[in-house]
Parts: C-alpha cells; structure tokens; sequence
C-alpha cells in the first residue's frame, strides 16, 4: 500500500486552499464577544469536519470554550439525545438554575421523571444554561451532521441558534447539500463549502503524496473533483508505485461509493477484535468510552478497548481523552463500518448495548428492539414505557415512532392493534402526521376487531374523517360508541378517556347541533369522582355560550389562572377553546403566544394551529387586523402543509371577514361560499355559519341589507338564539340592522326579546354593548334609543371592541341626526370615522363621513389631534406610553395589570387614528 503521512500533521496543515473559507466563515459566526450562527453545507468529503475542526481550534487559541455534538443516524429516534450530547458534561451547572428551568431540563435529559416540559420551557432553560457556561468565556457550539439530530434536540438547538448573539455563543451546524435540516426552516444562514479549485487540489495531492506516479496523479485530480477526502484517500488503495484505474465502469461509481469501498478495505484490514469494537462504536452513537468499556467487556468474544488501537493508528477513529468520547474520523467511515457488518453482528452488538444500558430506558429498549427479531412482549413493553417517557419529554414525532416498533413487536393482536392506535392517536392529535396516522389506523383495524372500541383508536380517526371526506355524524358515532362500550368506568383520571371527551366536543361544536351535544353531557355526568374542570368548561362556554357562557364565569377564572405555570400547549389552547365565546382570548393571549413561538421552532402542529386561530379571532375582535391577516396566512399555510383540511375554514373566515369589513365583498363573498360548500356535506354546520357570517357582513358593507338579513337569519332564525349555535352571538347586531333596514322590526324587536331573556349582556362587555345597540335600533321611541345607545357606548370596557364600539357609534349618530339633534351627532359620526379609517374599513367609514356631511360637518383634517376622544385614564396610559415605559411600568404606576394597559392601548391607537406604540408622542402633540 502507498503510505500516507497526512494524518501526522495537524488540521491546520491540511486545509490547503481553505484560507478564504475559514475567514468567511469565522467573520459570519463571528466567534467572541458577540457570537452568531451558520450552517455549513457540502457535499460527502468536501472537507466540513476538518474546517469544523479549523474553526473549533482557532476558537480554543483565543479562549473560547468549544461544545460538539454529533448527530448519529441510530440517535435519531430518541429523544434529546443530541442535546444529552451537549449538556451532559454540564450537570452541576444545570442544578444551579432556577426550579422551573432546572426542572425541565432534568425531566427532557432523562435525569428525572416528570411531567413533560414545554418545548419553548426547555428551550429557554437551555438558552439560561448556555448563557451561564458563556459567562466566563465566550462559547462555540458545533453540531456535525445536523439532518441525524433527532427532532426534539434540533428544534431546541434550533431556537438557540436564532438567539445565540444574545448570550455570546456562536453556533455551527454541518450537513450534507440537499440533506434535511434546520435550515429548510428558514432558522440558519448557509455557507456552501465548495471543491478545492485546481490549484489547491494539485498541492494537495503533491504534498501528501510526492512519489505518486504521473499518470496516477492526473487521474485522481480528475476522479476526485476538488473533493479533499477523495484526493486524500483514493490512492490508499494503490500499491507504491501503481498507476490508477479509471476505467468507465469505474468512473460511473458515485464517489461516496469508491470512498466507501476504500474505507471497506481499510476496516476489514483490521484484527477481528478492532472490527468488532468500532462495530460497537458504529452502533452505539455516543462515542461513550464508558458504555463502550462496559459493552466490551460484556461481550462473549473478550476483547476491550485496547482493541482500538489498531484503528485509531490507522486514523479511522479518534480518541478525546478529556472528554471520554469516541470520534469517527469521517461520518463514511461509520456507515461503512454497519454496512460491511452482518445481521446478525448488529443484533449481538445490539443486545450487548441493551444489557449496559440500563440506566438509560429508552437507550436501552430501542437497543433491544433492534436486537429481536420475533415478536416478544417483555421488549415491546418496554418500548412502549420508553415511548411515554418520550411523549412526557414533549417528543410527540420520537414518542409516535417507538410506539409503532413496540407494536411491531408485540405478538397479542389485541395489544398491538392498541397501541397502533395509540401511536395514530399521537400523529392525528400533536405531530400533523395526518397521512401516517391514518395507515396506523388502517393496520389497526386489520390486526383486530377490538380496535373499533379503542378510544384512542376512535379518537385519532374521528379528527381523520373531519380532515377527510368523511362527516360530522360518522365521527361523532364512532366517539360516543367507544366512549359507551369502553372498560374506563368512567374514571375522570383516565387520560385516554378525557382526551376522547375533548375529541368529542370538538366533534359536536363542528356539528352545532343540540342533538350531538346530548351524549358529551351524558358523559360528563357520569364521570368520577367529578368532571374535570376543562370539560365541564367546555360544556359550557363552547356548545351553548349564550345559554350556558355566562355561568362558567368562574370555572374559567381558575383556567386562566392556572396558565401562568402552565407549560403544556394542549392544555394552554383547551383554555383558549373554553374562553372564545365569552370574549376572553385576550386572557390567554400571552399562553397562545407561546404555543405558537414553539409551533415556528417545530413543536405540535396541531396546537400551533390552535393558538394561531386564538390570536386571529382575538385580533379581529380588538381591531388588530393586520395583524389577524398575517397570522390567518400563515394558519393556511400550515393547514395545508400537514393536510390539516378541517381546520382551514377558520383561517378562511379571518380572511373572508376582515375583506368584507373592508370594501372587498366579492372577495369575501368567494371565500365565505368556499367554506359554505366544505362544510354543507359534511354536516360541520358551525363552519357553514361562520362563512354565512363572513357574507353578511360583506352585503351589509355593499349595502344589500336584504342580502345580509338571509345570511344572518340562516345561522340563527331572528326571533330566537337558535340552541347548541355558538355564533349565533356573533350575529345579533348584523341581523337586527339588517331587519331594521328591511322593515322588519318586529322581527328585529323579537330577536332583541330573545337576547334579553338568555341575558346575552352578561356573556361580556362586548355583548352587553351590542344588546343595548340592537335593542335602541329596534326601538321606533326616539329618544328611548338614544338613551339605549347612550348606555351602551358608556359600558365599562366596551370600547375595548373598536370595529364594533363604533359601528354603535355610527348607529347612534345617524339616529342624532334622524332626531334632529344634528350638533350632537357630529361627536359619535367623527370618533366611528376616525376608528373606520384606522381599521381601513372603507364601506363603514364611507357611511360615516356621508353622515358627517349632511351633519354640516366635514372630514376631520389628516393630522388633528384626537386626544379629545380618550378618557381621563386613556389618556394617562397613552402619555406614559409615549415616554417609552413598558405596559409592565405603566401598570405599576397605575396600579393596573400589564394586560389590563395592553388592552387600553389596543383602544387608543384606533381613537388617535395610529398604528403603533412609536407614533404616540406626534399623536398627543396639541
């Protein structure tokens, strides 16, 4: 064999040609006082460990400390284990954090058992970490072979990344051109490591490998393609002297594969006790000399680890002593070396690992699952306990997958048909795997009849056939009879059956009907010792709000306050769910913005849709309408991504809405009917009413007032609140303006009756306003509606509602000037215009400024202080504002909640005719 005397110099040595590389890449990381982050892309070989290797050792020179983690392709399905990589030489310091942070991290390691953390909780709880390892040095954080990170650590590693400039840490992340990775995310910038050019190649080769004959040497340079590994180890194969094959049959092998069969060579050259130890390596991930100790001396063959020495002299691995890891000297080497292995070398490898292991449960039960073959219960058992230990980390992607080998390996069918639906459960519920969890379902049903009772199984498939072509009815069948004939007594403390409970009301609120509802209630009452909180909510606020909202005032108090220690994104969005109809997402508008934080940094995609479509309603209710139509894009997108077809419509009804309040009605009106037709077939008769909703309110913006009665009157018949129909609320104004402007006031009177007798008002201050409003429209007594309309715009907290405090404000202005008190019109004609025009509600504020006119009043003048339109408190906060304290300062001077001075503000802005916290001081200005 030719010898090479390349591994005898330092990196440093070998990266001829890659002084450009190295400065651009040290200048975007900008290692120091600062920090930054990159992915660092290329092809296999193209040399991104050794400029890795480059960058870490430049880093130590000048006193950073350097952390690396390896992504292992094995790895990959447990969870946190890249991050285990990172933190574990770290545990003292994880103990000196503060309980909930230190909590988290423990619980997400393996550490300790506990509930499963948040995502965006043990993401902070890192970034808190990191922060104090950086404090005495600056850090670097390199991370090889990002795509084989398993998913739970990349997405923590992820959202360090983006923050790493905050706390001094730079980040640096490899991955093969074209490979999956954070970056498809849009979370790093990328740097393409190219080929060496000419130049660099041919000095390459010409120092590593002076006497290699001519005709070899332009041969490599041609087969190796500026590619350094290929440069560096082709002509390892060659006896001293020989020339180089290239002939076309070899030329037509891919790179990777002729690097791989050098390395083949390499490896089986060894002694049968370093083949099986660097199999051990190859196959325990780590690199943990410990486990690798233990594992090899638990082996039948009896060999140790001096058994690596021939391998680490032929440079295929490296040892770091202080840090007690084993190191692949190339990820090549590492697939080359389980490729050359046989079955059943891997299943003894496997098993010996499964024996060290036990410390570490689901290490240790994939190890064992990778070691059997026949299906064998004691292993699948264990595989499931690790995939709850997965699914309390918050891993809903890795908990999904172990599930499913445990079921691959669970002889019972009935067990395995279980737990197939369980992993479905998991996919259809929090990963968005809608696609995968509808096969499970399917292998589910195939392997036993007992399935069809399963909850999980009836649970996972009800949220399919709701983003299927599948109805309301069917799902709803399928629920109340596995809920019926399941062995769970009742018991309120059963997980799977409250989970199920939820599925239902979700179920029977698409359904909006009083029937579907019967059997949730039935439930509820059965349940032992009592029905949790959250469910007795919900069957309260989400099925019949304007009977039944109201009464659940407290239940719901004790929801919200619990989000303050919360960290769970399922039971953060339930709260969202149980305080939409009684005007409180702005409660939990904080909690939803986090769900959504850790949605964009790849936590559940179902519960990221959740707190989107929380945020959306919240926004239109309050007049943040950009905003909503952002957040309504980017619902859909997602939607669509993870076939999430059932929840689209609510994103389209943002949409829809916010067009007809707008000016853009035939827009609108499109979208509204696209819902109407989803939903009709189906039986999702609440989706129907939302897009009937959307499309009243683009006929009354038109002006056909007959048009947007028969929208309204569809989703509830005026004269009654028709039962069980959640935004029959929602459109008690738009239909009794409609019927008042088509002569129908009786039908309107009616209609009004029947808000004051379910005490409508009580639900919030919104409904309390509009109660007043319709009632005055309603009223043929002059001056009994003005004194209707003078209540209504003085209800505390009802200007918190700008498109509807000033559609009140310009129906009490227009019945002013109809009584001929024209002065007196002009105050609420001016203040609906002002807010119309910050809203771009053109159809309004045309309505608004054709009643100023005939008032004798002209449009206010761009630019004329507003100030005059705020109360004596809104006016405080907004000068406060203006000065640049936060809403936490302006509250503590006031002696207010920080949400309390958000949602004065979300009222000032529209009132000054502004669009930001910036333009308060020109805004006050006299």
């Amino acid at each position: 064999m030719i010898s090479s005397d390349f591994a005898k110099r330092g990196a440093a040595d070998l990266l001829i040609g890659r002084e450009y590389d190295l400065d651009q890449i040290r200048g975007l990381l900008s290692t120091g006082a600062t920090g930054g982050a990159l992915l660092l892309s290329g092809d296999p070989g193209v040399g991104k460990t050794a400029v890795m290797d480059a960058v870490a050792q430049a880093a130590l020179e000048e006193g950073a400390q350097v952390l690396r983690v390896a992504g292992v392709e094995f790895e990959s399905s447990c969870s946190y284990s890249g991050l285990n990589q990172v933190l574990f030489p770290f545990q003292e310091t994880v103990e000196e954090l503060e309980a909930p942070f230190r909590d988290a991290l423990r619980v997400a390691l393996g550490f300790q058992s506990g509930s499963a953390p948040e995502r965006l909780m043990v993401s902070n709880a890192v970034l808190v970490l990191l922060r104090k390892i950086a404090a005495g040095n600056p850090l670097l954080l390199i991370v090889d072979d990002l795509p084989w990170i398993d998913r739970a650590s990349a997405a923590v590693l992820g959202f360090v990344a983006r923050r790493s400039a905050s706390i001094r840490v730079s980040f640096l992340a490899a991955c093969r051109t074209g490979t999956q990775s954070l970056h498809d995310c849009g979370i790093l910038p990328e740097y393409w490591l190219r080929p060496l050019n000419a130049q660099a190649a041919t000095r390459l080769v010409d120092e590593t490998y002076p006497n290699l004959v001519p005709s070899a040497r332009q041969r490599l340079l041609s087969a190796a393609c500026g590619n350094p590994l290929a440069l560096l180890e082709l002509p390892s194969a060659l006896p001293a002297g020989r020339d180089m094959p290239l002939d076309a049959a070899s030329s037509a092998v891919p790179l990777s594969q002729r690097l791989e069969a050098v390395f083949g060579s390499r490896i089986t050259d060894l002694p049968a006790p370093s083949q099986r130890l660097v199999l051990l390596a190859a196959l325990e991930g780590v690199g943990d000399l410990g486990v690798l100790q233990a594992a090899s001396r638990q082996a039948d063959e009896g060999y140790d680890l001096d058994d690596l020495a021939p391998a680490e002299r032929d440079h295929l691995v490296h040892i770091d002593e202080q840090a007690r890891r084993l190191r692949f000297r190339h990820p090549l080497i590492r697939s080359t070396v389980i490729a050359n292995s046989t079955s059943s070398e891997r299943r003894a490898v496997h098993s010996v690992l499964a024996q060290v292991l036990v410390d570490q449960p689901e290490r240790q039960a994939w190890h064992l699952g990778e070691a059997t073959l026949e299906p064998d219960e004691h292993v699948a058992t264990l595989l499931e306990k690790a995939a709850h230990i997965t699914l309390r980390r918050g891993d809903a992607v890795g908990g999904m997958r172990t599930l499913i080998r445990s079921a691959d390996l669970t002889p019972c069918a009935t067990a395995r048909s279980r737990r197939l639906a369980e992993a479905a459960y998991v996919g259809a519920e929090s990963t968005g795997s809608l696609t995968s969890a509808q096969k499970l379902i399917d292998d589910a049903r195939n392997t036993a009849e007992a399935s069809q009772g399963s909850l999980h199984a009836a649970a996972a498939t009800a949220v399919l056939i709701l983003n299927g072509d599948g109805d309301v009815d069917t799902a709803h069948r399928l629920l109340v009879g596995a809920i019926d004939t399941g062995t769970h007594a009742y018991d309120a403390n059963n997980k799977t059956l409250v989970d199920a409970l939820h599925t239902l009301a979700l179920v029977c609120f698409f359904g909006a009907r009083t029937a579907l509802w019967e059997p949730y209630y039935q439930a509820l009452g059965k349940l032992a010792p009592q029905a949790p909180l959250m469910l007795s909510a919900l069957g309260k606020t989400f099925s019949d709000p304007a009977r039944t909202g109201a009464a659940a005032s407290r239940e719901l108090d004790e929801l919200v306050a619990e989000l303050t220690d919360v960290t769970d994104p399922v039971h953060i969005t339930r709260t969202g769910t149980a305080a939409l109809y009684l005007d409180r997402l702005g409660d939990i508008r904080e909690a939803a913005w986090r769900v959504v934080r850790m949605g964009r940094d790849g936590g559940p995609a179902r519960r990221y849709l959740s707190g989107l479509i929380h945020l959306c309603l919240d926004d239109y209710l309050t007049g943040n309408w950009d905003e909503a139509a952002q957040l309504a894009d980017e619902g859909l997108k997602l939607c669509e991504t993870h076939s999430y077809r059932a929840f689209a419509w609510y994103f389209q009804y943002v949409q829809a809405i916010l067009k007809a309040a707008r000016g853009q009605a035939t827009e609108a009106e499109a979208t509204a009917e696209q819902i109407i037709r989803w939903a009709m077939p189906r039986g999702a008769n609440c989706a129907a009413h939302y897009g009937h909703h959307a499309a009243a309110v683009a006929r009354l913006g038109r002006g056909d007032f007959a048009g947007a009665y028969d929208h309204a009157n569809t989703i509830s018949p005026a004269g009654s609140l028709a039962p069980h129909v959640p935004h029959a609320l929602w459109v008690t104004f738009d239909l009794v303006e409609a019927a008042v402007r088509t002569n129908r006031r009786e039908e309107a009177a009616r209609h009004v009756y029947a808000m004051r007798e379910a005490n409508v008002a009580d639900v919030s201050s919104r409904h309390a306003l509009l109660t007043d409003a319709c009632d005055a429209m309603a009223t043929t007594d002059d001056e009994a509606a003005l004194n209707l309309f003078t209540q209504a715009l003085a209800i505390p907290g009802a200007d918190r509602w700008p498109f509807d405090f000033a559609r009140v404000q310009l129906a009490y202005g227009e019945r002013l000037r109809r009584a001929r008190a024209t002065t007196e019109s002009r105050g609420p004609l001016s203040t609906a215009l002002s807010t119309f025009e910050y809203l771009k509600a053109r159809p309004w504020a045309e309505r608004a400024e054709a009643e100023l006119r005939a008032a004798g009043a002209s449009k206010p003048r761009q630019g004329t202080p507003k100030a005059h339109t705020l109360t004596p408190q809104e006016l405080e906060i907004a000068r406060l504002a203006a000065t640049g304290l936060t809403n936490k300062q302006i509250g503590e001077r006031l002696f207010l909640s920080h949400r309390t001075i958000g949602a004065h503000l979300y009222q000032i802005y529209p009132k000054l005719g502004i669009t930001s916290r910036s333009m308060l001081r020109d805004a006050l200005e006299p």
